[in-house]
């Protein structure tokens, strides 16, 4: 059996990413593991263009982003917790913070893309799958529910209670 001591977060602050900051966080408080909080902010390409050169995007605000990242958790909270903001590939760095902390786990959410704009995109998750030195949980965002009604699956699962 699985047992996790240490749990990494990786967020892009997008609603999968809030979806699966509620898994991470109850696994952590049900296995008394101490939960990180990474933020990536993937540095930008400049490129040039027909009319010179596009500027690079701002610099971040670490410290907003911490502070963002804090105000996930609840004040009183049971679960020991660190965050992490880095510059990067977010792939890349939060793989590194894995390996450096020694996480059991590490949770993402995920976008769900499919087909061109997955190739297009990309899927950090899917970097993150592939590199990482643990198992990692994907969680997808949950269908809206007038989707759900659309599709009848609400009544399945009242159904399968």
């Amino acid at each position: 059996m699985l047992h996790f001591h240490t749990i990494l977060y990786a967020t892009d602050f997008s609603d999968p990413a809030r979806n699966a900051f509620g898994v991470a966080y109850a696994l952590a408080r049900d296995y008394g593991a101490r939960l990180l909080l990474v933020h990536v902010h993937e540095l930008s390409v400049t490129a040039i263009g027909e009319y010179g050169m596009v500027p690079p995007a701002p610099d971040m605000d670490f410290a907003a982003v911490r502070t963002k990242l804090s105000e996930l958790v609840p004040p009183d909270g049971p679960v020991p917790v660190e965050v992490h903001v880095r510059d990067g590939l977010p792939a890349e760095e939060i793989v590194e913070l894995a390996e450096d902390q020694g996480v059991d786990l590490i949770v993402v959410g995920t976008h769900g893309r499919r087909g061109l704009e997955r190739l297009l995109m990309g899927s950090v998750a899917e970097q993150i799958v592939r590199k990482a030195p643990c198992p990692v949980l994907t969680v997808k965002t949950p269908l809206p529910p007038e989707v759900m009604e659309e599709n009848g699956a609400e009544e399945e699962v009242a159904g399968s209670v």
